[in-house]
């Protein structure tokens, strides 16, 4: 007899939760993985309001840059208008098969799908908020040797006047109607891809971020390379600049600004930063530890102070991107299942994550920025270009293009890949490959480039901009 009723119960059914649900049954274990009643559905954030979505409005917003560039190579004709309502239904129709392939790849492995709210009731025991047929609420009580916690992320707002009118960007997809007039606040990726996104399909966008410069953390060069472009592009981007609070008028909402000034505008924005999703867990009750946001801490192999408790994914509030959920998802299948057949155990690593940001235009980054580089290595020699791409030498448009490299001097390793342009995450993809193996910039300069292309550049840059 069975001492519990699964092997492993996976609660949220997100990138993370879903690959680990997949892969332990796959290795023969007995799998739940419980989503919540009233969710988008399966596929957690990326699939249903984040990644894909987004990539998706981003397409649709280029074409206004395309239609207008085509003139350039000789097409003429009246320029297309958006229909906002057909992007949102055709968006909706996707996500929705989406979903479905997530469910039927679940069941197709034998995992046991449940629709409802999981907390922990007790050590090893899981109690799922349901519905009965009635309608009425219901509830379910199941037991499992191991339990993963992959509940990912939501967004935050601070407590403010008027913080009921703002939305996140779990609302921004389904806007009706369409905001002519934007504001975003914040200075994340987040606040600058849907600021780009709806310039792009035609609002008049505000953008607001207390700091000195948007996109902390990516390198300086970068971050003020970007924001130029954005700007140039209609972004009315105000740096040092915070909201007091938001009032509905009969214009629209009524922002008022630290320094008095006020913005006007259809729909506001939040994109503040994301808060692990925790809230009626029950983690207090194993025991679970937690962080100063909330984030559940674990150790290498994901594990929680609770031995049989994992987590993976944002809610361990570590690197927030949907590859890194899977990568740390299949750790803990090999390290509670063994590897598959013949494949030694996964490890995770965190060096070299590649990751593009879908700003007009996007911005591509693997490895060290200069300053980290700097503190890490000491002697460092950078390659920088800046040029405006051939495709736009008859386009008409004055956007440029920015590559930088960082080289450990001592070394000759290539430490950090930074790019500003078109394409830029799928061009930075592959030199995330060679630099993970520890290319150095003689490999670069030993590798030829395919011409003509933007990406060749990386591999013939030969003079030092700095050292």
């Amino acid at each position: 007899m069975q001492e519990h009723d699964f092997d492993l119960f996976v609660i949220g059914g997100g990138s993370g939760g879903v690959r680990a649900a997949r892969m332990a049954a796959q290795r023969g274990a007995r799998v739940a993985l419980a989503e919540a009643l009233g969710t988008d559905g399966l596929g957690g954030t990326c699939v249903n309001v984040g990644c894909i979505p987004k990539k998706l409005y981003s397409y649709a917003a280029h074409y206004a840059d395309a239609f207008e560039e085509s003139h350039g190579y000789g097409w003429e004709g009246e320029k297309p208008t958006l229909n906002w309502d057909t992007l949102k239904t055709n968006r909706a129709k996707e996500i929705t098969r989406l979903n479905g392939v997530y469910g039927n790849l679940l069941r197709g492995s034998g995992v046991t799908v449940l629709n409802g709210f999981a907390r922990f009731s007790g050590e090893h025991e899981i109690t799922l908020a349901t519905l009965n047929a009635d309608g009425s609420p219901g509830h379910q009580t199941f037991t499992a040797k191991h339990i993963l916690i992959a509940t990912g992320g939501t967004p935050f707002v601070p407590h403010f006047h008027g913080r009921e009118h703002a939305i996140t960007s779990n609302e921004v997809f389904d806007l009706s109607p369409f905001p002519q007039r934007l504001l975003v606040v914040g200075g994340g990726y987040i606040a600058c891809e849907f600021a780009s996104i709806f310039n792009g399909l035609g609002a008049q966008v505000t953008q607001l971020y207390r700091g000195e410069q948007v996109l902390r953390g990516f390198d300086d060069e970068i971050r003020h390379f970007v924001a130029s472009e954005m700007a140039k592009s209609g972004v009315d981007l105000r740096l040092n600049a915070g909201v007091v609070g938001i009032d509905k008028t009969a214009d629209g909402l009524l922002v008022k600004l630290e320094d008095g000034n006020t913005v006007t505008a259809d729909a506001v924005l939040y994109a503040t930063g994301r808060v692990p999703n925790v809230k009626d867990l029950g983690l207090e009750r194993v025991g679970v530890a937690q962080g100063a946001q909330g984030e559940v801490l674990v150790n290498g192999h994901y594990q929680t102070n609770v031995p049989h408790v994992y987590a993976v994914g944002d809610v361990t509030n570590r690197v927030q991107l949907t590859p890194v959920a899977l990568g740390e998802a299949m750790v803990v299948v090999d390290h509670l299942f063994g590897p598959a057949a013949g494949k030694p155990a996964r490890q995770m690593s965190y060096d070299f994550i590649p990751t593009a940001v879908f700003t007009h235009p996007n911005i591509g980054t693997v490895g060290l920025t200069e300053a980290q580089a700097r503190e890490r290595h000491g002697a460092v020699t950078i390659f920088r270009s800046e040029f405006k791409a051939l495709k736009h030498t008859l386009s008409g448009s004055s956007e440029r293009t920015l590559m930088k490299l960082v080289v450990d001097t001592a070394s000759d390793r290539v430490v950090g890949l930074h790019m500003v342009g078109a394409e830029a995450g799928e061009i930075v993809q592959g030199f995330a490959v060679a630099m993970k193996a520890g290319a150095t910039k003689a490999v670069f300069d030993s590798t030829i480039g395919i011409h003509p292309t933007a990406a060749e550049e990386f591999v013939t840059m030969r003079e030092p901009t700095r050292h």
